[in-house]
């Protein structure tokens, strides 16, 4: 690997930890610099702006949390353990997130508006492949029978993502995991009590 590729690689992923924790307007061109050791010159060298590393930076930072979901998931058998594992990777975000300031879609998109439309399309297509994942994961579910046949596979996706989300933000909030943990206890109980086909 050629020494421009590391910098460059060394600018997005020390760039993503300062947008996870700081968003993208509390973090500077100074603060990249800082951190990465490499002057502003350097910086340029590689990178057209600071939106142009925010996007990268992005990019980076989920598919950290992207691997995350999929080692969690892949140890599981069953749909339900699979939605649950997402909530899992999450379990104990306060001390120990899968990357580092928290969840890089929830903090993208409460912080992203008109003002940066690349980063909010960012986060519109990292929702959309996060609902799509877990709509196959329903879906399988339905089709061995775990699930009932006439489950509504959209709201299902919504509402485990809207736990999983909300839960994070409660936790990161308060600097407490219990919410989070309360809501994978709760998810967990409504799938075993309302979704899944009871054998006859």
């Amino acid at each position: 690997m050629q020494k421009g590729e590391n910098t460059r690689k060394l600018i997005i992923a020390k760039a993503a930890e300062l947008f996870n924790q700081k968003g993208y307007s509390g973090t500077s061109l100074s603060d990249i610099t800082e951190i990465t050791g490499i002057k502003k010159g350097g910086i340029y060298r590689h990178f057209s702006s600071k939106d142009e590393i925010a996007l990268e930076a992005y990019n980076y930072a989920g598919n950290i949390v992207g691997s995350h979901f999929t080692q969690a998931i892949d140890q599981q058998e069953t749909a339900v353990g699979k939605l649950l594992a997402n909530l899992h990777v999450y379990e104990n975000v306060v001390e120990d997130p899968p990357f580092i300031g928290g969840c890089p879609l929830l903090n993208t998109a409460v912080e992203s508006d008109d003002a940066h439309p690349g980063l909010r399309q960012r986060a519109q297509q990292g929702l959309k492949n996060t609902l799509d994942a877990m709509k196959v994961i329903i879906s399988e579910g339905v089709e061995s029978g775990e699930f009932k046949a006439d489950l509504d596979i959209d709201a299902l996706a919504t509402f485990t993502l809207s736990i999983m989300e909300g839960g994070v933000m409660m936790s990161k909030l308060e600097g407490n995991n219990r919410h989070m943990q309360m809501n994978i206890e709760n998810l967990s109980a409504y799938l075993k009590q309302v979704c899944l086909r009871i054998p006859e």
